[in-house]
């Protein structure tokens, strides 16, 4: 019985099997096999990271926009209009009154009673669904405040959730004042 490899000069013939080299090929391909699935793991885990990036990035810039939009509805009105329904914000959650911008003391928050219905402008609290088709929270928080040698001013600040969350994708302040 002949298998076809000539064993090394001066080694027995029974040894020739050490020298054989049948079978590497598929130990190789098996290594190539293990090799090429990892990476292609961390090439999926990369998709994958870079994905949720990339919604968080685009959520984050529809909040701005949703804010910035916000605040401007405030530009275009006369000071003596920009306030918020006593109602409204007497009526909010906890999500609204457990943000930093809440002013707990009624004095400082500017409230009236607005028109029926409460047109956006004067609601606290309101969902709008952005340019990429979600639904966003925006709060809007007006409270007087007096900056270092100056008079008393609006202050102004929108801040913009997830539907459902507690936590702000944007923030935004300004001012207004009868100067303005």
């Amino acid at each position: 019985m002949t298998t076809g490899i000539t064993p090394r000069p001066g080694t027995p013939k029974a040894d020739s099997r050490l020298w054989s080299e049948r079978g590497f090929g598929l130990i190789e391909l098996l290594i190539a096999l293990t090799v090429t699935s990892i990476a292609i793991m961390a090439l999926v885990a990369t998709l994958s990271t870079s994905h949720v990036t990339l919604v968080r990035a685009s959520r984050i810039s529809t909040s701005a926009a949703i804010a910035s939009k916000q605040l401007e509805s405030y530009r275009r009105v006369k000071h003596t209009d920009i306030r918020l329904d006593t109602a409204a914000v007497s009526a909010a959650d906890s999500i609204y009154t457990g943000d930093a911008a809440y002013a707990p003391v009624p004095a400082n928050r500017v409230t009236a009673t607005c028109p029926s219905p409460v047109p956006d402008i004067c609601l606290p609290t309101r969902t709008v669904t952005g340019a990429d088709g979600r639904s966003y929270r925006v709060d809007t928080y007006i409270v007087w405040t007096t900056p270092a040698g100056g008079s008393a001013v609006k202050q102004i600040t929108v801040v913009v959730r997830k539907t459902g969350s507690v936590g702000a994708l944007a923030r935004v302040v300004s001012t207004a004042g009868t100067d303005f």
